[in-house]
């Protein structure tokens, strides 16, 4: 009967629990319980006639009593525990293994970043360059996508660009990965690599998420400025995301246009970009186009962004129920048959 034991986790069974105990514990016929108060009502009255038989025994001398009449108790507390294991083993305790799959039809993200020469400014948040600012709330939305709270995942990706766009990180479930590469992100260095390359980046974001075998495609790219790079248009970029089912979201980091004064250098200034060409870039996809002036509005956007882009998410519920009734009958038989023997010899009284 051990054997059946497996492994201590008890015998597999299909029975399902009806009364839950204790974290996995739970009991299949709990109504066996009712038993217990009846059993041990039985043994007290049996206890109770008895004694009244010794009762008619007049004790004309007081013996001292022996250590068998001392432990007198122990059949009748042996048996008592049989009762309470065996009602037990009755109420079929169960171990209950369940475990919950979520399954997501998934969303594969392309991160598309600015890394030119403007996102220097600090006009998103005192202290910090734009470049830096931007680095944190990425950061923070790729982590929530990546590390779902209900189970599932997306897989993300990262570029970068100024003239010419960089895949930093491939697509991956990684955050630590991603948040590596993120962070190692720096303002362009040289000259001949800056610029704002906005249709080239999302033509090298649609190449990458051409491969992708995700139901949703999506592409967020960030810029601070106007496209000066005409390789690829970012109108002619769209309509190729378009044809792969890309949907492109566009975000226009900056709160003020920064020119160059020849005495006190960089000075803020309140003209207006042009940014027909990232919203029709969000129109064509089926996107949308956003503009952030400070941090808190940039967060705002990417919790925007997040909740539009969800997909449904099916749970899987896979349910393994084990019997655990032979650790309790087998310790009520030896209980019982220890008592039963103790009560047949050293303990037998003669009346």
């Amino acid at each position: 009967m051990i054997g059946l034991m497996q492994g201590g986790q008890g015998v597999q069974s299909a029975a399902r629990g009806q009364l839950d105990l204790y974290g996995d514990l739970s009991l299949a016929d709990p109504w066996f319980l009712l038993l217990l108060p009846v059993g041990l009502l039985l043994t007290w009255w049996g206890r109770g006639r008895r004694g009244r038989a010794y009762a008619r025994v007049p004790l004309i001398v007081k013996v001292p009593r022996s250590a068998r009449q001392n432990l007198a108790w122990v059949p009748t507390a042996l048996q008592l525990t049989a009762l309470v294991l065996a009602v037990g083993a009755l109420s079929r305790p169960l171990r209950e293994n369940i475990q919950n799959d979520v399954v997501s039809e998934g969303v594969d993200i392309c991160l598309v970043v600015d890394r030119s020469s403007s996102m220097r400014f600090n006009d998103l948040e005192r202290g910090r360059t734009r470049l830096d600012v931007v680095k944190e709330v990425v950061g923070e939305f790729a982590e929530r996508r990546m590390s779902d709270r209900e189970g599932a995942a997306d897989n993300c990706s990262l570029i970068t660009f100024a003239r010419y766009p960089h895949l930093l990180c491939p697509f991956t479930l990684d955050v630590g990965a991603l948040e590596g590469f993120l962070e190692d992100v720096e303002l362009v260095e040289h000259r001949e690599e800056d610029g704002t390359a906005i249709g080239v980046a999302l033509a090298k974001a649609v190449s990458v998420l051409r491969e992708s075998d995700a139901k949703a495609k999506v592409c967020v790219l960030l810029t601070d400025g106007e496209n000066n790079v005409d390789d690829i248009r970012p109108d002619q970029a769209a309509e190729l995301a378009a044809e792969e089912g890309i949907r492109v979201y566009t975000i226009y980091a900056a709160r003020y246009i920064f020119r160059h004064d020849p005495f006190r250098g960089w000075v803020p200034t309140e003209g207006k970009v042009d940014t027909s060409a990232l919203e029709r870039m969000a129109d064509l996809t089926g996107g949308r186009f956003y503009h952030a002036s400070d941090k808190k509005r940039l967060q705002d956007i990417y919790g925007e962004i997040e909740a539009l882009e969800r997909t449904e998410r099916t749970e899987r519920r896979y349910e393994e129920t084990f019997d655990l009734y032979l650790y309790l009958l087998i310790p009520a038989i030896l209980a019982y048959g220890l008592g039963w023997i103790s009560a047949t010899t050293w303990a037998r009284r003669i009346l």
